[in-house]
């Protein structure tokens, strides 16, 4: 298990960066070296309101066990958005110094920007590290700071699989990939034959898919960042040579460069313009609403792999409950965060009515889960590849403290190269610079080996 940023060494970094919050003088909470059942008990019995931030559909019923078991306790819930505008305002709420939730849902990829400027909550002295045996490994990692904090408790993953059309395939007669060799030959054998079909799209926009790309491949562009010392390797021979194989394609106009989940996009996945789709595990779900006209002609497989014989996959997505270290009440916000994701029933609900792939054993070695037969997918138990696919993805990959400018930064360079079929891994070697100059404006030591 490779540990993430710790407070202790953010600070430096939170007191000299532009980066940081300038949380001088706000109220926060100094984490006990270990908090009693006793002391658990007695602030669970008290009468508490709770503020928590959170884009979850239908996480009412979850909070409805939390109070049904904590009756005590009272949880506000409040949607303050999805994606940059839920940051954007719970960073400014931080910021203030009033405002901010309790317990706010982060993606994994945002831990370490709000932990290195000090914002969350070490959840370890509240019991939480005595619950990594009941996650996967790869999505405990990503909750566990360098001096083994807990920094946030998984609540859903988007393991990597390959989703394609049977009938697409057949027609051609395309064999299911297994190697990222065998996918290339297939997208030239599909688009040779049928120029207005594609074996796949790659969105120019989409930073999170082709990090996906590099974690499966063992690029780790951040790997052993700690604190004000940043890691950065966005050029390595692995990046090199996914950037090098989705521009080749993409030069050869064998794969769509569409940006997704835009209506054209929709309209592409409905007419058969894309024979896969290279997702995670939450895609299934989303793609029998969104391409309701194929059902029944998707299947599910393991990603194609670098090396034939191989079983390595990598992660898109998921996201955590995290306590906010401006809390009031942390051993109700530290219990409220642990329970909703380790509760069975809970997280039965999440997983089998909001259709949030888990990171927990439990549920991902449960037949009721795993042997699910989905229509739309011909009665494959698609939960059961996925959950066979949790276990093959790698725990030692890490974020940077500012994803989401690697994100933007990432579309302006290779993303750009790719949909303009020009040298992606020269963009690479740009993309590497940006993030250069951006992360020493910040305040960080960079470092490239």
């Amino acid at each position: 298990m490779t540990p993430r940023f710790s407070r202790r060494a953010g600070l430096a970094t939170a007191l000299a960066s532009p980066l940081a919050l300038a949380a001088c003088g706000r109220h926060t909470v100094d984490p006990p070296a270990h908090v009693s059942k006793a002391q658990i008990d007695e602030a669970m019995r008290t009468p508490t309101e709770l503020n928590f931030w959170t884009w979850t559909p239908g996480i009412e019923k979850e909070v409805a066990l939390f109070q049904e078991a904590y009756p005590a306790i009272t949880v506000d819930i409040v949607n303050a958005g999805q994606g940059n505008p839920h940051y954007a305002k719970l960073r400014t709420a931080l910021r203030a110094g009033n405002g901010a939730p309790d317990v706010a849902q982060l993606e994994f990829q945002m831990i370490p920007s709000f932990a290195i400027t000090e914002d969350l909550l070490d959840l370890g002295p509240y019991g939480a590290g005595d619950l990594a045996d009941q996650f996967v490994d790869f999505a405990w990692s990503q909750v566990i700071g360098t001096g083994g904090e807990v920094w946030a408790i998984p609540q859903d993953t988007g393991p990597m699989g390959m989703l394609y059309r049977t009938d697409i395939f057949e027609a051609h007669g395309i064999e299911v990939p297994a190697t990222w060799d065998d996918f290339a030959a297939a997208a030239k054998r599909l688009h040779d034959a049928d120029p207005e079909v594609y074996l796949t799209n790659f969105a120019p926009s989409q930073g999170a898919f082709f990090a996906a790309m590099l974690w499966q491949a063992g690029a780790n562009p951040f790997g052993g960042s700690d604190g004000p010392d940043l890691h950065v390797d966005l050029t390595s021979p692995e990046a090199e040579r996914v950037a090098r194989y989705w521009g080749d394609l993409s030069e050869q106009d064998l794969i769509s460069v569409d940006a997704d989940f835009t209506d054209p996009w929709y309209q592409a996945l409905n007419s058969g313009k894309y024979a896969t789709w290279v997702a995670p595990a939450w895609a299934p779900t989303f793609l029998s609403s969104a391409a309701a006209s194929t059902s029944g002609l998707w299947r599910v497989a393991p990603l194609p792999q670098w090396e034939a014989g191989q079983q390595i996959s990598s992660n898109w997505g998921g996201s955590t409950s995290a306590v906010m270290a401006t809390t009031r009440n942390p051993i109700a916000a530290a219990i409220f965060a642990q329970f909703i994701n380790t509760d069975p029933a809970s997280t039965d609900t999440m997983a089998n009515e909001q259709f949030l792939y888990p990171p927990t054993k439990a549920l991902l070695e449960d037949p009721a889960f795993t042997g699910q037969q989905l229509e739309f997918y011909g009665g494959q138990e698609v939960n059961a590849l996925f959950a066979e696919i949790s276990d093959t993805v790698s725990d030692d990959f890490q974020w940077s403290p500012f994803q989401d400018k690697v994100y933007a930064d990432f579309t302006a360079t290779v993303g750009t190269a790719v949909a303009e079929k020009t040298d992606a891994v020269a963009a690479l070697e740009d993309w590497q610079q940006r993030i250069e100059e951006y992360a020493d404006y910040q305040g960080f030591t960079v470092r490239q080996s």
